[in-house]
């Protein structure tokens, strides 16, 4: 059993930061899985969904998309199996739906998204 349950998203303003968090449970998920990568994607109205950032098992390796480069910061805990996404100076087009998703030993598991809506 997998599951991933985000938290964090919500309302704000153009310019705020908001933190997104990402817990994932169930015995398909270990602590020890050193292949489990843990990353964010979104999907905005009519728009396909995009990577925006990602993070190795370490946590020391990371990556982002171009459009939120120096913006947002995934962060992974000691714990493994939570990530978290700082998403500082939100833009209007930053809104979407933010999904967790945890790759492991090539299979892909997505939680159900946390809405992010930022007006300008």
């Amino acid at each position: 059993q997998a599951q991933l349950v985000e938290s964090g998203g919500g309302s704000v303003q153009a310019g705020d930061s908001l933190r997104l968090s990402c817990v994932a449970s169930g015995r398909t998920f270990s602590t020890f899985d050193y292949d489990m990568d843990m990353g964010w994607y979104r999907q905005a109205p009519g728009k396909e969904r995009e990577f925006v950032a990602r993070i190795d098992w370490s946590g020391v390796n990371t990556s982002y998309a171009e459009a939120v480069k120096g913006r947002f910061t995934i962060t992974r805990p000691n714990t493994k199996l939570t990530t978290y996404l700082r998403m500082n100076s939100l833009k209007p087009e930053d809104t979407a739906m933010y999904y967790c998703k945890v790759q492991m030993r090539g299979v892909s598991y997505w939680g159900q998204g946390t809405q992010v809506t930022v007006s300008s």
